[in-house]
């Protein structure tokens, strides 16, 4: 009786996977529409909005000191030891590490470098604007505030905007921004929001960023996403690029790589009937090489049948006392 192997979970993960098809033909490159436009607009009055007001000591800074003095670690501390794993889905490197595999998986399955082209010029957009504007305007953290009130501007830190809120945004958000059907888009958008927003509450808990700074840097991260279709003549012009040098590396090795010698005619065998009647023997062709002669030492040479047999030494067979060599007369029996 013949039994069947009950599938896993991740047996059935993998042939969904295995099912996605190779270049989807509706997925296209996104472009920027009117939506998307006004999104931008509307994303960077906000952007603006929270520096004004944190730079004017508003009642945002005000706000920023009572969830300070609030203290939500001490209110509610058993939620400390599940921040300190979620607030990893911020981090630049852990979260790079598994969108990258993912991306190139999609990448080697639809035959295009899109995907991780995209990932890596939204990284460098972020590296690019929320460096900047860390080193820019300066702000100290809630741990290294100096003055109750104050804004912390300009004192060399690097806390405004929350680094780890717009890594969230702009990591998890791409997976939305290369998804291939409308229905994936709107779920992982939705996804993407949530996560970035708990990841930028998480640090407030614990209390290495303003509430301020989680908002400015959702904002930075949305910027980098509704902009990026702007650079996707950018990327489809590297993506030809590389493509291109791979192809001409290679065509070279092909080129160097050494051409087989052709096989010699081979060589026809007669028969020893026409070999004693004196026929011409056929040239032994370049693919085959002539055995060279045999030379022998000088002096007398015995054939075989004239030399006498020997025993090895240290052999348990006896002495052939009897066996003489040819042309010679063996001695009488008694």
């Amino acid at each position: 009786m013949r039994t069947e192997r009950s599938h896993t979970r991740l047996d059935r993960v993998f042939a969904r996977l295995d099912r996605e098809p190779e270049r989807p033909a509706h997925v296209g490159m996104p472009r920027m529409s009117r939506h998307r436009m006004v999104l931008l607009g509307a994303t960077l009055a906000f952007y603006g909005a929270i520096v004004w007001a944190v730079v004017a000591t508003s009642w945002l800074v005000r706000l920023d000191w009572q969830v300070m003095f609030f203290r939500p670690y001490q209110q509610w501390p058993e939620l400390h030891a599940f921040v300190d794993y979620y607030v990893v889905l911020g981090q630049r490197g852990p979260t790079a590490v598994m969108v990258a595999a993912w991306l190139g998986w999609r990448s080697w399955r639809q035959h295009t470098l899109r995907p991780l082209l995209a990932l890596g010029v939204s990284l460098l957009l972020l590296n690019i604007t929320v460096g900047a504007a860390k080193y820019g305007m300066g702000r100290l953290g809630p741990h290294y505030a100096t003055e109750i009130g104050s804004n912390e501007m300009w004192l060399g830190g690097d806390i405004f905007p929350s680094g780890h809120t717009a890594n969230a945004v702009v990591t998890w958000g791409i997976l939305a921004y290369l998804a291939s059907t409308p229905r994936a888009r709107r779920w992982l958008s939705a996804l993407s929001a949530v996560t970035s927003l708990g990841v930028g509450l998480s640090t407030v808990y614990i209390g290495t960023h303003w509430l301020s700074d989680v908002l400015l840097g959702w904002a930075a991260g949305l910027l980098i996403l509704l902009a990026l279709p702007w650079f996707e003549p950018l990327i489809a012009r590297a993506e030809a690029r590389i493509l291109t040098v791979r192809d001409g590396l290679r065509d070279r090795r092909r080129t160097k790589a050494p051409v087989p010698a052709p096989a010699g005619r081979p060589v026809v065998v007669r028969p020893l009937t026409e070999r004693a009647a004196g026929t011409v023997h056929e040239p032994v062709t370049a693919g085959r090489a002539a055995r060279s002669p045999v030379y022998l030492a000088p002096g007398p040479h015995t054939s075989r049948a004239e030399r006498s047999p020997v025993t090895p030494v240290g052999s348990r067979r006896p002495q052939h006392t009897d066996r003489h060599p040819r042309g010679t007369t063996p001695a009488p029996r008694p």
